[in-house]
């Protein structure tokens, strides 16, 4: 059996494996371990998915973090009663982790503070795009606004636990 094509193939299933891996561990910190907080707009769920798609970006990419976030949150919106959301955030989130994962990789220097740039333009992309998003779904300006602190909270949380073990992760699955 020629050896390159069963390498091949594992390295395909196991990318899938753990593709599958993310996104359902994307989904079920954004499904079950959430907190509706009572603040105008949509910026009251604050949930843990955040965290999922950051270590899927740090430690196996950009793909990866996009897939998860796309994908996890994706389907998170369909089943949850925000299906309008739906499309939106399978773009935002995807970028998210696209863009997270893209600075984690080709960024030189001290690896915490590539992160915490990494999370920073997550964080943006979060913000920015959900901010149109409720400006199309309700017509007015004004009251995304409200959305942004509970953002800003789920992303932030996310960082503070991620960061420091993203590190120690990487070397467990022998990627850093």
């Amino acid at each position: 059996m020629d050896s390159t094509f069963s390498s091949r193939k594992a390295t395909k299933t196991k990318t899938l494996v753990i593709n599958a891996l993310f996104i359902a561990f994307t989904l079920a910190a954004t499904m079950f371990i959430n907190l509706r907080l009572p603040i105008m707009g949509n910026g009251g769920l604050i949930h843990l998915g955040n965290v999922p798609l950051l270590i899927a970006a740090f430690v196996y990419g950009r793909k990866t973090g996009a897939i998860a976030g796309a994908f996890g949150m994706g389907l998170f919106d369909l089943i949850s009663g925000w299906t309008a959301w739906a499309p939106f955030t399978f773009v935002i989130v995807g970028a998210m982790g696209y863009v997270a994962g893209l600075i984690a990789e080709k960024v030189p220097g001290n690896r915490v503070f590539v992160y915490s740039l990494a999370v920073a333009a997550a964080l943006v992309i979060k913000i920015v795009g959900y901010y149109f998003v409720e400006v199309i779904l309700y017509g007015n300006w004004i009251q995304p606004f409200g959305s942004i602190p509970g953002n800003v909270l789920q992303v932030v949380v996310a960082a503070v636990i991620v960061i420091p073990l993203v590190g120690r992760l990487k070397k467990i699955v022998g990627q850093g």
